[in-house]
């Protein structure tokens, strides 16, 4: 019966009717060993995890960022001296304004001189009260003059000092008033370049704090604000490595090799804000690394450029990075009580 068995299953044995192929056999050991050596590259390559943002060149102080400069009085645009473009030096004029009452200065120095000589005259009255209270205490002194004759006129004096109060209020606010329209001419507050007017033609009339023009300093100190999920946010602090690709400028980049980037530029964290915006995103301010590659001139990438930013973090192995972004689990955390 064993025998019978035997004979049975060797003749349903496909394996000596038909050969298996030797491209198969080369196909599967091929297999088996790529298998084998992904995950061998997986198991020892390493791979260097990074926070991406995006954002903008700007400047960290805010005296170099690009500044509005505003009318401080009523009136109409009588002369412009700059124009669109235009570099300008410390104190160079920008724009003439003329009030649309051309005697109003006239007007106040006359307010300003009558105002001083009633104070004069109130002062006059002043001396001649303290006079007559003198002589009110002498005149009580010898019986002539009761206690409430001295108050009275220690209540006149008293009013005549309110008085006076009253009239260099009045004489402050017409200087400054009149020191106000003096200003009718707008200067640049440092060497820079004129962005854009914002108001033209003499019939152009302006009230007091419009805008006239914007203004961007020379010599300015250029700075990337990023902006980064709050998944990586935590890991993220002053010190990080960034690398920064500005755009319009050519790049070739592996976030998780960056000794491998062509045309990336270095940047270090300055400063996290501690305030997420709507989105639950945070600011990170990046500033150039000293001793390393420096960054594109101003006149290559200016303000307001768009940025795009990795900023460096832990150093892992590839096949970990791969499971971390299919879970989606943050980056790696820096072990407690490394140093920043």
């Amino acid at each position: 019966m064993a025998d019978f068995r035997q004979r049975y299953m060797e003749r349903l044995s496909a394996e000596h009717v038909v050969p298996l192929p030797r491209w198969h056999r080369t196909v599967i050991l091929l297999l088996v060993f790529g298998a084998l050596g992904i995950a061998l590259l997986l198991w020892l390559l390493p791979w260097v995890q990074t926070a991406a943002g995006q954002g903008e060149v700007s400047a960290r102080n805010p005296n170099q960022r690009v500044q509005a400069i505003s009318a401080l009085v009523s009136g109409q645009v009588q002369t412009w001296h700059v124009s669109e473009g235009q570099r300008v030096a410390e104190g160079d004029p920008i724009v003439t304004l003329v009030d649309a009452d051309p005697a109003l200065l006239e007007r106040l120095d006359n307010q300003i001189v009558a105002a001083r000589e009633k104070r004069d005259a109130v002062m006059s009255a002043l001396d001649t009260e303290a006079t007559n209270l003198e002589r009110q205490r002498r005149l009580r002194d010898q019986g002539l003059k009761s206690q409430r004759d001295i108050e009275t006129a220690q209540v006149a004096i008293q009013g005549i000092r309110a008085n006076i109060a009253t009239i260099d209020a009045e004489i402050n606010r017409l200087e400054v008033e009149k020191a106000r329209q003096a200003l009718q001419t707008k200067v640049a507050p440092r060497a820079g370049t004129i962005l854009r007017l914002m108001s033209s033609g003499s019939a152009t009339y302006v009230k007091p704090g419009d805008i006239l023009a914007s203004f961007i300093p020379d010599g300015v100190d250029r700075a990337v604000v990023l902006t980064v999920s709050g998944l990586d946010a935590p890991l993220v602090y002053p010190g990080r490595a960034v690398r920064l690709q500005f755009e319009g400028w050519p790049v070739f980049q592996f976030s998780g090799w960056p000794d491998s980037g062509v045309g990336t530029f270095p940047g270090v964290v300055e400063f996290v804000e501690p305030v997420a915006d709507a989105q639950g995103r945070f600011r990170v301010w990046v500033t150039p690394e000293e001793g390393l590659r420096p960054w594109p001139p101003q006149t290559a990438v200016r303000f307001g450029s768009r940025v795009q930013g990795w900023i460096l973090l832990e150093e892992v192995r590839l096949g970990y990075e791969l499971w971390r972004q299919l879970n989606n689990f943050p980056p790696l955390q820096r072990p407690a009580g490394a140093a920043e």
